[in-house]
């Protein structure tokens, strides 16, 4: 990478951290913490509260996408962070259930991922696009792995409030990196000629990257509804489950790092893609497996659930290194924002799906049947990515456009 390289891909992955810092630091104890708003008694109401976040997000990805090939990547940056922060503070000082909603709504109508990832591709050349993307999604799996181990403390500390308080301030410091850090915005997008907004939608191999990530997502989130069962079921207690999940994402970053990057460099972008999604299908089967044996009384253990776990990281990190980054390069410069507002769509609907379809997949019918439906999901997946044709290191262009 150029020092201007270096310097955006830190700047813009900054802005991802301390974005998604915030978010995680909220998850693991919105459901209890919530129950001490007024209305807080009905679960349903704590759900959607939880959940509408990604479906806010998902709604106006794209908007935000278009926005940022016509109006410049940083201004609608600022801008959303701008309504992610007010959102967060609208929950910090949220009365009742309802606010709090309304609060998680507002959140996620900040939804700059599209814009963020675009002025990134923006800066950066093909040839270094999968490393800066996969700096930015080690950047999210590191908060996530931070966020595991603080928001416990924090939340005895400060409350369900005071997280969303801090969730604000870190998004108001994301707007002084956009504005002091990340370097002047390129002109690509401006003035070029238009491609037709259709050409995104007949383009089958951007619509494989698209069901890619909306299957990621969905099979991530579904995952995390039995997986902690497992793990207390195995006998490792709620508090000391990060001793799994930790390791795992750390060393999965390393994997990474030994993998990926070699095969981009030798041209397997395509081949390292198809591997992920197969390494994670290989865990849902697994998965499968002990959560067929934890229903018949026995079970494998900590240490082979841990070891599904640093298979998926190291499969997950791939890919959201390697799809964003296709994706970037399929898609002329003038609509880029575009079709990484559309990705990232499908990756916000993957995340309210995966909650929702996870939680009655368990009811239903069990771990068991969770994990079979995550198997078959991620075999259709590698079945729709077997056809995706191979990417070069300069960008390609959109049919029709």
């Amino acid at each position: 990478m150029t020092p201007l390289e270096r310097r955006a891909t830190g700047a813009l992955a900054a802005i991802f951290a301390l974005r998604m810092l915030g978010l995680f630091l909220v998850l693991p104890v919105f459901a209890l913490e919530a129950r001490r708003y007024p209305g807080g008694d009905d679960p349903a109401l704590v759900g959607l509260a939880m959940g509408i976040y990604g479906l806010t997000q998902a709604f106006l990805q794209m908007p935000f996408g278009i926005a940022s090939d016509r109006l410049g990547r940083k201004r609608v940056i600022v801008a959303g962070l701008l309504v992610f922060a007010l959102g967060s503070f609208v929950a910090a000082f949220a009365p009742s259930l309802p606010w709090l909603v309304a609060g998680r709504a507002l959140q996620g109508a900040g939804a700059v991922s599209a814009a963020v990832t675009a002025l990134l591709a923006d800066q950066t050349r093909d040839a270094v696009r999968t490393k800066a993307m996969a700096m930015i999604g080690g950047s999210i799996g590191l908060m996530f792995a931070v966020a595991l181990v603080a928001a416990p403390p924090l939340a005895a500390w400060a409350g369900l409030p005071g997280l969303f308080g801090l969730t604000g301030v870190l998004a108001l410091a994301g707007v002084a990196v956009v504005l002091w850090w990340v370097p002047p915005e390129p002109a690509l997008h401006r003035g070029a000629e238009r491609a037709p907004l259709a050409a995104l939608l007949r383009h089958g191999d951007l619509l494989r990257l698209n069901a890619g990530v909306f299957a990621l997502h969905t099979i991530q989130l579904a995952m995390w509804v039995a997986v902690p069962g497992l793990l207390v079921q195995a006998g490792l207690a709620k508090m000391h489950h990060w001793w799994v999940y930790l390791p795992a994402v750390l060393g999965s970053f390393v994997a990474m790092g030994l993998g990926l990057f070699p095969l981009e460099r030798r041209g397997h972008l395509r081949a390292a893609l198809r591997g992920a999604v197969a390494l994670v299908a290989l865990v849902q089967l697994g998965l499968l497996w002990a959560a067929t044996e934890a229903a018949a009384g026995g079970g494998h253990g900590i240490a082979w659930l841990a070891l599904l776990l640093f298979v998926f990281f190291c499969g997950f990190n791939v890919l959201e290194a390697s799809q964003p980054s296709l994706v970037s390069r399929m898609a002329p410069a003038a609509l880029r924002g575009t079709a990484l507002g559309a990705y990232n769509t499908l990756q916000s609907l993957g995340l309210f799906a995966g909650g929702a379809l996870g939680g009655a997949l368990v009811k239903l019918a069990g771990p068991t049947g969770l994990f079979a439906a995550t198997l078959l999901l991620s075999l259709a997946w590698l079945a729709v990515t077997w056809g995706l044709r191979p990417v070069g290191r300069t960008a390609a262009s959109v049919p029709g456009a």
